[in-house]
């Protein structure tokens, strides 16, 4: 396995932000995977994943550490029975694939979702009333301990929330999905597909959702298009003239522009509703909210 150094992190987010990883892999099996990890603690760097670089914010300065993309086995998805057999870095996009063509049902929503199976995992993704708490049997962590299975309870997963650590890798996962008509499942998929592209800047760089829905009667993009932010803009990035809980890159945007954007954001909700808005993104290398 190759350890590629200064590797641009900007190239492989969704939003097209971010400087360069010190150390950059593609582990391709669970072997490789433990042996970039073990390189990682050999140099005294963190690990992290990039899965499709959805959900992510990177730090213009990049970042000190071991990135890893899945590839590989650990990124293909295959169908056994009524399980949905994926790797850590399978494309949710994929995995839906192999389910609808094997008549599965129950992970339909996922095509709102523009992740991996790991990624799913470590946030418990949801969308449109269903998430991985839903249809997740099992997955197969790894860290510098070694290679562990852990269930769904074991997981502990929650509203955007699992018991995935900093440092652990989601190598493989297991989905318990349902017979069902091949029409049904389409149909549901186009309705959702339908759905998001008219709710949300689908066509435009970002990285999803900023923030967490707030225990609020508005959500966060409601709260946020009442405190009068859609399409407001900072350097060459701007909040979502159509759905105010995303940042766009309008145009040579830096991931500090999208900070500034959400710090602005967080002030707004606090000051007109009293709510401390949580970002949903992940953050990675040297990047801190302003605390207000």
């Amino acid at each position: 396995m190759k350890i590629e150094r200064d590797v641009s992190l900007g190239r492989l987010t969704t939003i097209g932000t971010g400087g360069p990883a010190r150390y950059f892999a593609r582990p391709e099996t669970v072997a490789e995977l433990q042996e970039a990890i073990a390189f990682a603690r050999e140099h005294g760097v963190a690990v992290v994943t990039v899965g499709l670089g959805s959900n992510l914010l990177v730090a213009d300065e990049g970042v000190d550490a071991l990135v890893l993309k899945l590839a590989g086995e650990l990124a293909a998805a295959e169908i056994q029975g009524e399980l949905l057999v994926a790797g850590g870095g399978a494309p949710n996009a994929v995995c839906l694939h192999r389910a609808r063509a094997a008549a599965l049902g129950g992970f339909e929503f996922a095509c709102a979702i523009p992740g991996t199976a790991g990624g799913g995992v470590r946030m418990n993704a949801g969308a449109y009333g269903g998430d991985w708490a839903q249809i997740l049997v099992r997955a197969l962590v790894v860290d510098r301990n070694g290679a562990e299975w852990r269930s769904a309870d074991e997981l502990d997963l929650s509203y955007r929330h699992s018991a995935v650590a900093d440092g652990q890798v989601v190598a493989r996962v297991e989905f318990r999905l349902y017979r069902g008509s091949p029409e049904e499942i389409k149909a549901a998929v186009a309705d959702m597909q339908a759905r998001r592209k008219a709710a949300q800047p689908t066509n435009k760089r970002t990285f999803g959702s900023v923030f967490k829905n707030p225990d609020h009667e508005l959500s966060a993009g409601r709260m946020l298009e009442a405190c009068g932010l859609r399409g407001h803009r900072i350097g060459g990035a701007q909040i979502s003239p159509r759905h105010a809980n995303f940042i766009e890159n309008a145009g040579g945007a830096r991931s500090a522009d999208a900070v500034a954007l959400m710090a602005e954001a967080r002030r707004r909700a606090r000051v007109q509703y009293g709510v401390d808005l949580q970002h949903e993104v992940a953050l990675l290398g040297p990047i801190e909210l302003p605390q207000q």
